[in-house]
């Protein structure tokens, strides 16, 4: 991994550059998705079979799109009950979670005596991106397509891309089913969300997108906001651990493995410490227990290009740069790491103490692991059940509250040269 620490004279420099960069902006990806969007607009399901082939190296034909019931009742026999048990505990406590997050109608009177408030209505139809590619994202399914259907989602489109031979995985076909898709497509990539953005004959478009994806699915998202409403930008994975010399080494070393291991190579992992014996002892474990690991390939890669060992001269100083990184997770093993978390403001999601690895949040935890990666926590918050739901203001005046009104909509109106503006309030109130 890559090493600074507070005593080198680029130190800041680095720093700098750390912060500058994100992973969810890259030109030529940019170029080449909206090609693709394009396409698909244009050309529909002729241009989604096209890029299947040339993507996924399966031929289809427009029929075998959707995922048929044969196929989900193969997929629930082949679902061992290890699997069946793994899924409903995850859902359970994902529904139960989300449930908490539902936003509800509520009206109050205004000082004009009027009723105003919100109403919530879940949207019809939305499409969720589930990724596939090195690894079959079961949890994924749960973490997004539970919260719409306790959100009250009709119909909940899912797309995710198939294997050489058309298959999708047997254990991510019964996670979906089970989570309460409606419609699965076996489509991937920015084609899949210029699909449920546009529509095509076989794919009606959707109200909103969700989901995480490679950078060309981040990018597809970027491109067709304002066609579709899409929830986040989750690009690769990422984790930032805040240790202080009460750490332990081998717990930090493996939560950085495990999130540098999606396979992409442009997952970002940093390690904050004010203690050098504690980055010593991290790299250490990290040589140890990569050679055990059976996507070490893939994992070199990500640290090579974005591991990070930062020794910082204070804790201070490491909170500042974890709120200056806006880390997907944050793992925060120091003393009173509660209180530390507490000046953390721009983190994903905030895993507390030795005991909490990131990986309980990607699978079982609660809240969903769909969260804001490159530097966008700084703006954007994690995936959450109020975002399937599509807010609406209420506004109910009588005539004694509508009376209490006319001298401030006549001054609006006047200021703003709108004369129709305050004839639309007074005309009410003529005899």
């Amino acid at each position: 991994m890559n090493v600074i620490r507070h005593t080198d004279a680029t130190f800041a420099a680095k720093l700098r550059e750390l912060t500058a960069h994100s992973s969810l902006f890259d030109k030529t990806i940019e170029e080449r998705t909206r090609a693709i969007v394009d396409a698909v607009n244009l050309r529909g399901d002729a241009a989604l079979l096209e890029f299947t082939e040339k993507f996924d190296g399966a031929k289809l034909n427009t029929e075998q799109l959707a995922v048929t019931q044969a196929e989900f009742l193969a997929a629930s026999l082949k679902a061992d009950q290890s699997l069946r048990s793994a899924v409903a505990l995850a859902a359970k406590n994902i529904e139960k979670f989300s449930r908490r997050s539902l936003r509800k109608a509520w009206a109050a009177k205004n000082v004009q005596g009027a009723s105003v408030g919100e109403k919530f209505d879940a949207f019809q139809r939305v499409g969720l991106y589930i990724p596939g590619g090195t690894a079959p994202l079961c949890s994924t399914a749960l973490m997004t397509i539970v919260l719409a259907r306790v959100a009250g989602c009709k119909e909940i489109v899912v797309c995710t891309p198939c294997g050489k031979n058309g298959e999708l995985n047997a254990a991510l076909l019964y996670a979906v089913r089970a989570a309460g898709a409606t419609e699965i497509y076996r489509l991937g990539g920015a084609q899949a969300i210029a699909a449920m953005a546009h529509g095509t004959p076989t794919i009606r478009r959707v109200q909103k997108v969700f989901g995480p994806g490679n950078a060309y699915v981040v990018a597809a998202k970027r491109l067709l906001f304002g066609h579709v409403a899409v929830d986040l930008l989750p690009g690769p994975s990422e984790v930032l651990v805040l240790a202080d010399d009460t750490a332990n080494p081998k717990f930090i070393a493996a939560d950085l493995l495990a999130q540098a291991e999606h396979g992409s190579g442009h997952e970002r992992v940093w390690l904050v410490t004010n203690s050098r014996t504690i980055i010593d002892k991290t790299q250490r474990e990290i040589d140890r227990q990569l050679p055990k690991l059976a996507r070490r390939a893939m994992i070199q890669k990500a640290l090579a290009n974005n591991g990070w060992l930062i020794q910082v001269k204070t804790m201070e100083q490491g909170i500042e740069l974890a709120n200056r990184l806006a880390p997907e997770h944050c793992e925060v093993m120091t003393r009173n790491a509660r209180a530390v978390s507490t000046k953390i403001l721009t983190a994903g999601a905030i895993f507390l103490g030795s005991f909490s690895p990131t990986v309980l949040g990607d699978y079982v935890a609660g809240p969903s692991h769909t969260l804001p990666t490159g530097g966008a926590g700084a703006s954007f918050a994690g995936l959450t059940v109020d975002q399937f739901q599509r807010r609406t203001s209420i506004v109910e005046y009588n005539v004694g509250a509508l009376k209490k009104s006319v001298k401030a909509v006549q001054k609006f109106a006047e200021v703003e040269g709108l004369d129709a503006h305050g004839r639309s309030v007074t005309i009410r109130l003529e005899k």
